[in-house]
């Protein structure tokens, strides 16, 4: 990623490349302190249901939530912060993200299901909003400690533990039965799900992960050519979109609008191109 001397305008302070290389060391150091201590290592009184029996919150989520969010407010005082875990106690910050002049969206550990079964397939999302618009963003996998770093108009970056780094690009557009994806149909309406899980036998290989951030990473990687959503939660969608769209691909919500900060309905869909998502909508989703 092309290095930018200052990347935002924040009132009369400029976000820097110290700043991006904080947030990803951050992220990191809660995956190593708070979350892989845990994993495979949890006793049934550090998980919760809050949902439903797929929907759960472990400790692992909560302490790692309240160390990311303690470093950026030290870093940040002003910063308006919304975490997945704290979202239950004032669900005002959600909306608050429309024009929040500098915000953090944190989800400390995505595909909390997983992780609780002790299956790999979890993440860290960290966001980075101004006024609206999704400016940073940081997919962090735990378990190999790599982390893909997104910044608007600069790219999208996979940076391996090791060091190396690697500019992303997504996959190329092919024909709907040469197409690996994945549509997480399970919040569609009861109506549409039957349709979409059938239409999803039209393409090569059909995927489910259960992790928001395991799929951005596939899909801007080009291992995946589409994924779809239709719950919309900030900290799921906003790193991972704007992670897509740097390398290259179309993301927009189901309508055609563009996907933004405090957006909760609409559903949204990712495509190597615009061709692609109108084939997507119309052939798996029917629309």
């Amino acid at each position: 990623m092309r290095r930018i001397p200052h990347l935002f305008r924040l009132f009369s302070m400029t976000l820097s490349d110290s700043d991006i290389d904080f947030l990803v060391a951050t992220v990191a150091h809660a995956g190593t302190s708070e979350i892989m201590p845990r994993f495979r290592n949890l006793s049934a009184s550090a998980i919760s249901e809050k949902t439903s029996a797929v929907d759960l919150v472990t400790e692992a989520d909560v302490l790692a939530e309240k160390q990311i969010t303690a470093a950026l407010l030290q870093r940040f005082p002003t910063a308006h912060i919304v975490g997945e875990e704290a979202y239950d106690a004032d669900r005002s910050v959600i909306p608050a993200l429309r024009d929040a002049p500098f915000a953090f969206v944190i989800d400390p550990v995505d595909g909390t299901f997983n992780f609780a079964s002790g299956f790999p397939a979890f993440g860290t999302l960290l966001a980075v909003t101004v006024k609206g618009e999704t400016v940073a963003g940081i997919i962090h996998d735990p378990v190999m400690g790599d982390s893909i770093v997104s910044v608007k108009g600069a790219g999208a970056v996979l940076k391996r533990a090791n060091g190396s780094e690697a500019k992303l690009r997504v996959a190329e557009p092919v024909g709907l039965s040469d197409m690996v994806g994945i549509f997480s149909w399970g919040h569609s309406h009861p109506d549409r799900r039957p349709v979409i899980a059938a239409n999803m036998a039209k393409t090569k290989m059909a995927l489910s992960l259960n992790c928001s951030a395991h799929e951005y990473w596939l899909v801007a990687t080009g291992k995946l050519h589409f994924i779809g959503h239709e719950k919309l939660m900030p900290w799921d969608h906003l790193a991972g979109v704007l992670t897509h769209q740097e390398a290259g691909g179309y993301t927009v919500k189901l309508d055609g609008t563009p996907y933004r900060p405090g957006d909760t309905e609409g559903g949204i869909l990712s495509a190597p191109d615009k061709e692609s998502w109108k084939m997507l909508r119309r052939d798996i989703l029917g629309l």
